[in-house]
């Protein structure tokens, strides 16, 4: 036989756990202070365990109590979600919960997007981002777009974009560069470039450490360039700062062509060399098994397979 406590009592627990009180929780639940303590009391008998201490003035969560509520509080969610999707929805599936990397969602979706929602005018996609691996357990996300090795436990991967960098710099410092020398062309050669790379901040993304070393490999100038003068330069954790950094003469950072192309092309910065360093890891779109029949994820899914020319990527399992 299924035990299942009341939504109302969970949802007193909730909020009494968050606030440590009653009274506030049943502010916030439009409650008297009294009914929110009789869901909680009845809640501790239909579970057998005491729930909060009851002080004069405070009120605290017991061990029991924390451990209850850290199990629930994200289902309370992932039903409040379903919910209002389904009536969003009108029940076909028509919303698609995305997470996305800042990055990526700047630089190369949202300027996309447009395309995917004229073509599925019927699916509404929500965006939301963070830093670290999305956990789909608190059923928040449908899917996500992550910097990634790709699939894991539970979850499929379909590969968006790799990433791919070359070494820019703001043109002003660059043209100050070439005056000093007397580089009269927008080529350097390799000794050029090592005696540049030597006399300026070296941008590091704190999410691709191995960037740096990477590139001066393929390049021929890792002995050129010190490793001292790798660490010293400056960590920026997100790709946005990395780009400024290089727009405003902090230093030169490794950028892809989607992020660099328009301030390329608008003057403000210089591709130092053609040559391109791609990573390990790439930009992946991934889902729960549970969400793989999402009519939304899957409009957005063929999407993707569409934008992606010479071929399309495997499903990794």
């Amino acid at each position: 036989m299924t035990i299942l406590p009341s939504i109302t009592a969970l949802r007193c627990l909730d909020s009494s756990a968050r606030l440590l009180s009653f009274t506030r929780a049943a502010g916030e639940m439009h409650l008297t202070q009294g009914a929110v303590s009789h869901h909680i009391l009845q809640l501790e008998k239909q579970l057998g365990v005491q729930l909060f201490l009851r002080k004069r003035t405070t009120l605290e969560l017991t061990l029991s109590g924390r451990t209850y509520w850290n199990e629930i509080a994200p289902l309370l969610h992932q039903l409040a979600c379903a919910t209002e999707n389904m009536i969003a929805s009108g029940g076909k599936g028509r919303i698609l919960n995305l997470s996305v990397s800042s990055g990526f969602a700047n630089y190369w979706l949202m300027p996309r997007l447009h395309e995917f929602l004229s073509s599925h005018p019927d699916v509404t996609v929500n965006l939301s981002t963070q830093i670290g691996p999305v956990d789909f357990s608190n059923g928040k996300d449908d899917a996500s777009i992550e910097f990634c090795a790709g699939a894991s436990a539970d979850v499929d991967a379909l590969l968006v974009h790799p990433l791919v960098l070359k070494p820019y710099v703001s043109t002003t410092v660059f043209k100050e560069f070439a005056k000093a020398h007397r580089i009269h062309s927008k080529k350097l050669t390799k000794a050029q470039l090592a005696a540049f790379l030597q006399s300026h901040s070296l941008i590091c993304r704190t999410t691709v450490m191995e960037a740096w070393d990477g590139w001066l490999n393929i390049a021929g100038l890792l002995e050129e360039v010190p490793g001292a003068q790798l660490l010293a330069g400056p960590r920026y954790a997100l790709l946005s700062m990395a780009l400024h950094g290089a727009v405003n003469g902090v230093g030169v950072s490794l950028l892809p062509d989607y992020v660099a192309s328009k301030p390329a092309s608008e003057g403000l910065l210089t591709c130092l060399s053609p040559v391109a360093w791609t990573a390990s890891r790439a930009y992946y779109l991934r889902w729960p098994h549970w969400r793989a029949d999402l009519h939304a994820l899957n409009c957005f899914r063929s999407w993707l397979l569409s934008m992606r020319t010479g071929g399309a990527p495997a499903v990794l399992a």
